[in-house]
């Protein structure tokens, strides 16, 4: 992964937020002291100061989703809840096989443990996965969720963040022992424009691949004067140079801080 510089020729050191304000009292300008410049941009153009930390969200999402190259593209909808006073994240995607069969997948990471699932009508296994490659997997998908949905998820001690370039910034969270992080990367109104990571493996017909995985965003809305992501895709960028999108989906439905009595233990149903 290209890293961006800036003038001066290098990253500025890890920088960590200021303690973050009590549950319920709204982010100061003053909890953004110490961050990198490109990062206070993004997080202020995003809304975050002003309104109570993010502690979890709730989002439903429809588009389509491929298996892998050559794959159909198949209509699918998912809904998750992700938390960060545990980290947690829950994601149940339904997929229509031939327009018509349901296949249900689940992405789970709690307890600093990943898994993948995957039952044909929701009953006979067709894809079960877990161990460090998903740990790691799954936490970085959490990270990629905060900063595209919940960007307040991240005033938090366990997140650094360094500048890499004007207008982008590398993001770290630890959990459970394991770092994971990514660069993002700045476009219009400081929103941004892409979040890019090695730290996934591609399942891949030949078993786990560790490859570039990003998620470009595709446009923007506006709700309730904030910002709000509309589209964007998932896709591997693969050691043999090629790429695969495997995903493209919209974000229908929102909600901050409406999942606070959901148990990260239970698999969303």
């Amino acid at each position: 992964m290209q890293r961006h510089r800036t003038q001066q020729g290098a990253a500025h050191a890890p920088a960590t937020a200021a303690a973050a304000p009590p549950p319920g009292e709204p982010v100061a300008e003053g909890d953004l002291a110490g961050l990198p410049h490109p990062v206070r941009r993004y997080l202020t153009a995003m809304g975050v100061v002003g309104r109570p930390r993010t502690r979890s969200f709730r989002a439903h999402l429809g588009g389509r989703f491929r298996r892998g190259p050559g794959g159909r593209w198949m209509p699918c909808e998912a809904w998750q809840v992700n938390t960060v006073d545990e980290i947690a994240r829950l994601f149940r995607m339904r997929l229509l096989l031939g327009g018509a069969v349901p296949m249900w997948g689940w992405d789970t990471y709690r307890s600093g443990h990943g898994r993948m699932r995957g039952k044909l009508l929701g009953v006979v296994p067709v894809a079960d996965g877990s161990g460090p490659e998903f740990d790691t997997s799954e936490l970085v998908t959490w990270l990629n969720d905060a900063v595209l949905l919940a960007p307040g998820m991240l005033l938090d001690p366990r997140v650094r963040w360094e500048e890499t370039g004007e207008d982008s910034f590398r993001v770290a969270v630890t959990d459970a022992g394991r770092t994971v992080s990514a660069e993002v990367l700045l476009g219009a109104r400081d929103r941004p424009r892409d979040f890019r990571t090695e730290d996934r493996w591609a399942d891949l017909p030949g078993g786990l691949v560790r490859a570039t995985w990003s998620t470009p965003v595709l446009d923007w809305t506006t709700v309730d004067g904030l910002p709000r992501l509309g589209r964007a895709c998932a896709l591997w960028h693969l050691p043999d140079g090629s790429r695969l999108v495997y995903a493209e989906l919209s974000l229908l439905d929102l909600a901050l801080d409406d999942a606070l009595d959901v148990d990260p233990g239970r698999t969303v149903r």
